[in-house]
């Protein structure tokens, strides 16, 4: 809300497990300003791009409240523009990310 405030743009990545934690972001930031995508994986696809190994790693119990694993993820109901990313490439989801919000920053 500050970045926005000051007329700035500010792209956030978050782990937002629940409906009740995106709703708070977006009562801060605001019904306008606030632009929901979600970008879907598959949590098989989640394991296989894992490089740290986090997800094995909750798998066998050395990190708890693990999204998708040992914490419940609740999927948004409506965002703005959800992401496939099993099925589209980064340039694909950029491509449709920049459709999004570019109107926003440079309107015509």
């Amino acid at each position: 809300r500050l970045f926005n405030n000051a007329g700035m743009i500010a792209i956030c990545t978050l782990i937002s497990p629940s409906h009740k934690s995106r709703e708070l972001a977006r009562s801060i930031i605001g019904q306008t300003d606030f632009i929901e995508i979600y970008v879907s994986t598959p949590l098989e696809e989640c394991e296989k791009r894992d490089v740290k190994k986090l997800y094995k790693r909750a798998r066998a119990g050395d990190i708890e409240h693990f999204t998708g694993i040992s914490s419940t993820y609740e999927a948004p109901q409506s965002p703005d523009l959800k992401l496939l990313t099993a099925d589209v490439s980064i340039e694909e989801c950029t491509r449709k990310i920049l459709e999004l919000v570019a109107p926003r920053i440079w309107p015509k």
